[in-house]
């Protein structure tokens, strides 16, 4: 079975084509301001036929949400990266603070190391100094005669002061 062929489509309507009037020629009493025209439908985004319906609404408000979500979206990746930033800021500023604390510590031990090896070239230069190191490590001089303990401690006496270099 066939089916039946549609109707055809009516023919369009050549457009109106209206003679420019100066506008000196037309009164202001006929001017009427409240009918759209095609730049205000293209402002506001309905037709002209369709202005202040509810499909002309609708359209409106369908772009609506989208501008929403996409207002959103952006929001949230600037949340993301402001997230993102503040939390690089906090560990720079964490690691940062213990490097300073490292350095400092590592600064104060080597002032320490300097400060000793500073007394020692002092006491180097000092006589009294320099015999009592020498009696520290057993040398006595010629006059004196040498007593030898059986069981001698391994590490220097009391009344020797080993300063430690760094």
């Amino acid at each position: 079975m066939r089916r039946p062929a549609p109707p055809p489509e009516p023919p369009e309507e050549p457009p109106v084509i209206q003679e420019a009037v100066p506008e000196e020629a037309v009164p202001e009493e006929s001017v009427t301001h409240d009918t759209p025209t095609s730049e205000d439908a293209l402002l506001d985004g309905t037709r002209l036929g369709e202005q202040g319906t509810w499909a002309g609404r609708w359209r409106t408000l369908g772009r609506l949400p989208v501008t929403l979500m996409l207002a959103s979206v952006l929001l949230g990746l600037g949340i993301v990266q402001l997230t993102f930033h503040l939390g690089n800021s906090m560990y720079r500023s964490f690691t940062w603070t213990q490097q300073i604390t490292q350095t400092r510590a590592r600064v104060q031990a080597l002032q320490r190391d300097v400060n000793i090896l500073r007394d020692a070239e002092q006491a180097a230069q000092d006589p009294a100094y320099l015999e009592e190191l020498a009696r520290c490590q057993g040398y006595v001089r010629r006059s004196e005669s040498v007593i030898v303990a059986p069981n001698p401690p391994t590490t220097p006496g009391e009344n020797c002061q080993v300063i430690r270099l760094p």
